[in-house]
């Protein structure tokens, strides 16, 4: 079997997984709470109409 190289940082990661495996469904909680959602149209519609136009250049005086 070929041996690859691992990280400590990898090693000592897989260790902590081992010891704490409750760690894996607390984080999986974390991301169902601030990133797993589903959009909300009303929200979606008044973004894009907020939506200010930029100049190709944006430090450049309007024209």
């Amino acid at each position: 079997m070929a041996k690859y190289y691992e990280s400590d940082i990898t090693k000592m990661l897989q260790d902590l997984l081992i010891k704490k495996p409750h760690i894996a469904e607390e984080q999986r909680k974390g991301r169902a709470l601030w990133w797993d959602k589903n959009p909300d149209a009303d929200n979606l519609r008044r973004t894009e109409e907020s939506r200010v136009r930029q100049q190709a250049y944006v430090y450049q005086n309007k024209v």
